[in-house]
């Protein structure tokens, strides 16, 4: 009996494969190296709190916690379009305001509406995986623990569009350990620890994280 190949091909084809790639939390179709300030939020890997504890509404960081912190202002450093507004480190999380700028270092406010040669600028999410990179390999070497992955894989970012945003998130960021006891990714006090899974515009107000709910 003869044995048609042509037709095991194409039925080999028309089997459906698993579809492996992971599904991305990023604005579809937004240019993330463009000039302009972005609301980065960052969790560590189980929501583990790691950099240190809230002492009477105030961030204390230990050893990991000033690593992490150093590795944040180290982007700007590195980056000559990185300007870094205001930011936090918690105990498990770090919020932060990346502003990519034309290379004049200049600031958030201005940077809102520059323009800048677009080969010269690394996107969002590049400048967050050169964080998480860096951050990683020197709180490894602190704490002797090699391989140990300390962050989520992914991250959560909202374009900032205007100044009173901006002017809003950055009160948000810096009341962020006077909320602690209210905080969604605060685990011990009913957080989860979930991965955010999308993206959620904020509202008006950032006294919660929405995002999370």
């Amino acid at each position: 009996m003869s044995h048609d190949s042509s037709n095991d091909v194409r039925a080999r084809r028309a089997v459906p494969q698993p579809n492996h790639r992971r599904r991305s939390i990023r604005l579809h179709g937004y240019d993330y190296s463009q000039t302009g300030a972005y609301f980065v939020t960052i969790c560590t890997q189980n929501r583990e709190c790691l950099f240190g504890e809230i002492v009477d509404g105030d961030m204390r960081l230990n050893e990991t916690g000033r690593i992490v912190a150093d590795s944040w202002e180290w982007l700007a450093e590195q980056y000559d379009h990185v300007s870094l507004d205001e930011y936090v480190v918690m105990p498990n999380h770090a919020h932060g305001i990346i502003v990519i700028t034309d290379d004049c270092r200049g600031g958030s406010r201005t940077a809102l509406t520059r323009t800048a040669p677009t080969g010269k600028r690394k996107p969002i999410g590049r400048l967050i995986g050169a964080f998480k990179t860096i951050s990683t390999k020197r709180v490894n070497e602190s704490r002797q623990t090699a391989g140990t992955q300390l962050w989520q894989r992914n991250y959560w970012e909202h374009i900032v569009r205007n100044e009173p945003e901006l002017n809003r998130i950055q009160e948000y960021i810096h009341n962020n350990p006077a909320q602690w006891e209210l905080d969604s990714l605060n685990v011990g006090k009913g957080g989860s620890r979930t991965a955010p899974t999308e993206i959620r515009e904020p509202i008006t107000e950032y006294g919660m994280e929405v995002w999370m709910v």
